[in-house]
């Protein structure tokens, strides 16, 4: 029993395994643990092994490439279509088989333990942020209902909290009193845990060649950096820097029919979470590049003057993506050409 191609559907118990030889015949069907798993395929000659990239599967990916097997690992949404008939597990094993092994499918780089590691601290800080924003917001909330209003804003919030608590004629009851200081006394706590994540991230920003090097490209800070390097590894996985523009969602959605190309707005495809960095690093960075005397400062201007504001800010994080891929692809360090 030759198996060239491994599909692997993986679930969090149980895993359901498709087997395909040179041929595209399905040769072995089985369904077993995570853990067998392993052991199945250290029995086994080297071949590909196919997973989606889902939670557990660089884990156990790496696992696989140790024993030898080639390793690719899919986004969900381009194994869908090979799904046939009725869903379930072995119907999936089956599709992720078959994507595998197409020319064109694209797969998605095995990331390494520290790279997972940078990816958990920032999902951390932004389920932290979160957090913060909501507990400010019901602040407010509780304040307006006693006849409080007070202006947008985490630092003015926090003064009128402390005029309000030392205003004698305050109006809040006792209890309310209590309840707001504990409520304060958590945004503190949560206000030192983010800030000890952002050292974090500024200390691993100098310590690691290529977050230092994003960190001089305008707009890009020690988040950006570090969360750019964990997600995009080598660069090498895109061809061009438009790709990883592509991948983070910052390129018009196409419409085309007829030979009629239409251009809409941006896909929003990818991470969520690193387009929203590099677009508010280009909104902080964008009034201080518009008056440079640099290739980019004039083509922000020529930009401004015929664009809205917001479409240049997500053309300037559309560019900074690129100069990313750039600068991690040639291994090189930020340098402003001059008009």
């Amino acid at each position: 029993m030759k198996i060239a191609v491994l599909g692997v559907d993986l679930g969090k118990n149980s895993c359901s395994l498709v087997g395909l030889d040179q041929n595209g015949q399905v040769v072995v069907r089985r369904r077993m643990r995570r853990e067998t798993v392993i052991a199945f395929a250290s029995r086994r000659p080297a071949c590909i092994i196919a997973m989606e990239a889902c939670c557990g599967a660089h884990h156990m990916g790496r696992l696989l490439a140790a024993q030898g097997h080639t390793i690719r690992l899919m986004s969900p949404e381009y194994v869908r279509p090979y799904v046939k008939a009725q869903k379930n597990d072995d119907r999936d094993a089956d599709a992720i088989a078959e994507a595998a092994t197409r020319p064109t499918m694209r797969f998605v780089e095995l990331k390494s333990e520290a790279q997972l590691d940078m990816q958990t601290l920032h999902r951390v800080r932004d389920r932290l942020v979160a957090e913060r924003t909501s507990l400010m917001n019901q602040i407010r909330s509780v304040l307006l209902e006693r006849g409080y209003v007070v202006p947008q804003g985490r630092a003015k919030l926090a003064s009128r909290l402390t005029e309000i608590v030392a205003d004698p004629a305050c109006t809040l009851s006792l209890r309310m009193r209590h309840l707001i200081a504990d409520m304060r006394e958590r945004w503190e706590l949560l206000d030192q845990r983010i800030a000890a994540l952002d050292e974090e991230f500024h200390q691993h920003c100098r310590s690691n060649d290529q977050a230092r090097r994003l960190t001089g490209i305008p707009g890009i800070g020690s988040l950006n950096a570090t969360a750019l390097v964990a997600a995009v590894g080598d660069a090498r996985t895109f061809a061009r820097g438009r790709d990883l523009a592509a991948w983070l969602g910052l390129v018009p959605r196409q419409a085309t029919t007829g030979g009629k190309p239409r251009l809409l707005g941006i896909s929003k495809r990818g991470s969520k979470y690193l387009r929203k960095m590099l677009i508010q690093g280009a909104r902080a960075a964008l009034p201080t590049l518009r008056n440079t005397n640099t290739r980019l400062g004039v083509w922000l201007r020529g930009l401004l003057a015929r664009a809205h504001p917001n479409t240049a800010v997500v053309a300037l994080a559309t560019k900074m993506a690129r100069i990313v891929w750039a600068l991690l692809r040639h291994e090189r360090s930020y340098q402003a050409a001059v008009a």
